[in-house]
């Protein structure tokens, strides 16, 4: 990979424009990379580990907005409820009222997207766009008041076959377009990392998840 992570960051802000937010997915990255980003303008980090999350916290500027890209247990909730400023990857009922519960302790409302599985492999998590439409319809939604679905995310199948990855990303997209006449607060649709991102941008992706093409291969 040639170029700094000042390059990179400015390439990607260049090339998404203002109407994609990049998320420079930061986990097992040192603090200096991540300030070297900041100091870059990057303002989003992702982290997919809630202790090295908060420890980056901790211990770096405080106006930077903390994504939470992995997989949420419910049992490490509480430890990023204070600062987290979005959730990507909320998958079932049972984790979503506990996001609720630790926000309404930290006397905050806490941002979410619902995970849709799209990718045709089995490894990844999410629900099905019919499990979504349902989900979306549960009365018990309107009781948790400390939370705030914004959007719809989704990690393709990781293949090089540019096709399937059109289809899937459409299956999001379309998805999207409906739930989002239903459910107003909806304004973030979460696609597309190092690999795709250039597909997810035909498929109206507000948000990408970017790691490696900044900082490098993971240590």
């Amino acid at each position: 990979m040639e170029g700094t992570i000042t390059e990179h960051i400015k390439h990607f802000t260049e090339e998404l424009g203002e109407q994609i937010d990049l998320v420079a997915v930061s986990k097992t990255k040192p603090n200096e990379d991540l300030m070297e980003a900041y100091e870059a303008g990057q303002r989003i980090f992702g982290e997919n580990k809630v202790q090295e999350m908060t420890d980056k916290w901790e211990s770096l500027p405080k106006d930077i907005k903390w994504h939470m890209v992995g997989h949420v247990q419910t049992n490490k909730v509480k430890y990023m409820a204070p600062y987290v400023d979005l959730i990507h990857a909320v998958h079932k009922m049972k984790l979503l009222k506990e996001i609720n519960k630790r926000a309404k302790e930290n006397d905050r409302v806490i941002n979410c997207l619902l995970q849709v599985k799209i990718a045709e492999e089995d490894s990844k998590y999410g629900m099905s766009p019919d499990e979504i439409r349902s989900f979306l319809k549960d009365e018990k939604l309107s009781e948790l008041k400390n939370v705030k679905l914004k959007g719809l995310m989704a990690m393709a199948t990781f293949t090089d076959d540019e096709e399937q990855i059109h289809r899937e990303f459409q299956v999001l997209e379309d998805l999207y377009d409906e739930t989002s006449k239903t459910h107003p607060d909806f304004s973030i649709l979460s696609m597309g990392m190092s690999g795709d991102y250039k597909i997810a941008m035909q498929h109206k992706t507000t948000m990408v998840r970017i790691g490696s093409s900044i900082f490098g291969a993971r240590h």
